[in-house]
């Protein structure tokens, strides 16, 4: 239960109530216990009073020739009546509840609280519609049939109330003081405490937006180093990620500035006025394949743009791989004849159930035309055997899950470029392959969308050339 509530949350006024509420809310509680307490403690010395006067009463009980006598002396009464803030009243029974002196209609002890005798017991009553506490006592007679006689002592409550009050405001009233005292200092207190934050704010505030070094952790309270680590842990991957972006932006302008100053040179030599026809179709033509290669970098770019922020915005749906694959190597048939490349699809078939998985189509089916790609790209035609390309689709017997495979017979990848080959614009040294360096990229981030892994081995292990074979692993429909 929260007494202040806000719109806006605040860590100082959270922390204040949490102290406050218990406080104020244990203060009736604390008053009521008080006042229990200062009831007993101020009837402790009336009760002793009270006690005493019936035992003094109980001494003036005599017996003469067997008949039951009590005369209460003047001082006595006096004693009885000296109280001038309360009503004192008495009764004196004797045997065969015959009273010999006091009040008659004074309440009679309980049948089944009866008392040892000369033992003073103490309860509340009522007389006339006022509260009285009565002490009692049972008194053995001096008689042959062992009777007994009965002395009450009653006293009404005021001066019991009038002390119990007292005591309650010798201890509530200063309390009334102490409370707000206590809540000021806890301002202060959390004032003083929080202060750290503000300091965290203000180098943060402080700070230039190209500054993104670590905050100094020496300062800040032990509660608050979890945020501050996670802050620095924060700027450290914003570090890296604009590095990677500028690192990107400038390949991406290194391979758009190639195909571009390859257009240029060549409208400047067909513009030559003593250029002939076929020098003329000869600068088309290296126009035409300058503007290819621009285009499929763009849309490289443009592919791994897309892949990279489809995680937030494209809703996953059921895939069947398959069916992807088979179309994507169909499609890739042309080119691979031209290449005299053998090209083909071995696995699972469409219409298995454990084939189908959830993703997006539109992106699977680009990883999978990328790794087509850059196996077509980079295997080359042999004199010596025919160079093939396979596309496989298969289920792990063991986790169930779909592993995507393409292998080829090309060059292959040496081990100690297999990580670099799926950084952007990283082309494998010793060889000239078409291709902007972004599909092996594009394939990785697609796999990350899809919770897949995708590694690289050689298809040809001791053989020359080695051939590569590319795995991309999806995890189980229900892990």
């Amino acid at each position: 239960m929260k007494l202040f509530q806000r719109e806006q949350r605040s860590l100082f006024g959270e922390i204040l109530d949490w102290m406050l509420t218990p406080v104020l809310l244990l203060w009736p509680v604390t008053l009521a216990l008080t006042w229990l307490v200062a009831q007993g403690i101020a009837g402790k010395p009336f009760d002793r009073a009270l006690e005493q006067k019936v035992a003094t009463l109980a001494q003036l009980i005599t017996v003469q020739q067997k008949t039951v006598h009590f005369v209460l002396p003047p001082p006595a009464s006096a004693l009885l009546h000296a109280d001038k803030t309360d009503t004192v009243h008495y009764q004196v029974v004797g045997p065969d509840n015959v009273v010999l002196s006091g009040e008659k209609d004074l309440p009679a002890p309980p049948d089944d609280d009866r008392a040892p005798e000369g033992e003073v017991q103490m309860r509340d009553a009522l007389l006339r519609g006022q509260d009285l506490r009565i002490a009692y006592m049972w008194v053995r007679l001096d008689l042959p049939t062992g009777a007994t006689a009965l002395v009450q002592v009653a006293e009404t409550t005021d001066k019991r109330s009038v002390l119990a009050t007292e005591i309650v405001k010798g201890v509530m009233l200063p309390q009334l003081v102490i409370l707000p005292l206590a809540v000021l200092l806890v301002w202060l207190a959390l004032a003083q405490a929080i202060t750290p934050l503000s300091r965290v704010e203000e180098r943060i505030r402080a700070r230039k937006t190209d500054d993104l070094s670590p905050l100094d952790v020496q300062d800040v309270p032990m509660e608050v180093l979890p945020l501050v680590s996670s802050v620095n842990d924060l700027l450290m991957r914003l570090k890296d990620t604009i590095a990677t972006q500028k690192r990107f932006l400038a390949d991406a302008a290194h391979q758009l500035k190639t195909p571009l100053a390859g257009l240029r040179m060549q409208a400047d030599l067909a513009q030559c006025h003593d250029a002939s026809a076929e020098e003329l179709k000869q600068s088309l033509r290296h126009i035409g394949r300058s503007s290819i290669r621009a285009t499929h970098t763009v849309n490289q770019l443009l592919a791994l743009a897309r892949a990279e922020g489809s995680a937030a915005v494209v809703a996953h749906q059921p895939c069947n791989l398959v069916r992807i694959t088979k179309d994507v190597v169909r499609d890739c048939v042309p080119r691979a004849v031209e290449r005299l490349i053998d090209i083909g699809y071995e696995g699972a078939e469409h219409d298995s159930p454990d084939v189908v998985l959830m993703g997006n189509p539109t992106m699977l089916q680009e990883m999978v035309r990328n790794l087509m790609d850059n196996a077509i790209n980079y295997t080359p035609p042999r004199a010596d055997r025919a160079a093939m390309i396979t596309a496989r689709v298969l289920v792990d017997p063991f986790t169930k899950g779909l592993v995507l495979q393409v292998e080829d017979t090309g060059l292959g990848i040496p081990a100690s470029e297999r990580e670099l080959v799926f950084r952007p614009f990283y082309r494998a040294l010793g060889n000239e392959a078409d291709g902007s360096g972004l599909g092996l990229s594009i394939v990785l981030e697609i796999a990350k969308q899809h919770r897949a892994t995708v590694s690289v081995q050689d298809s040809r292990p001791g053989q020359n050339p080695p051939g590569a074979c590319f795995t991309v692993r999806f995890r189980p429909v229900d892990s």
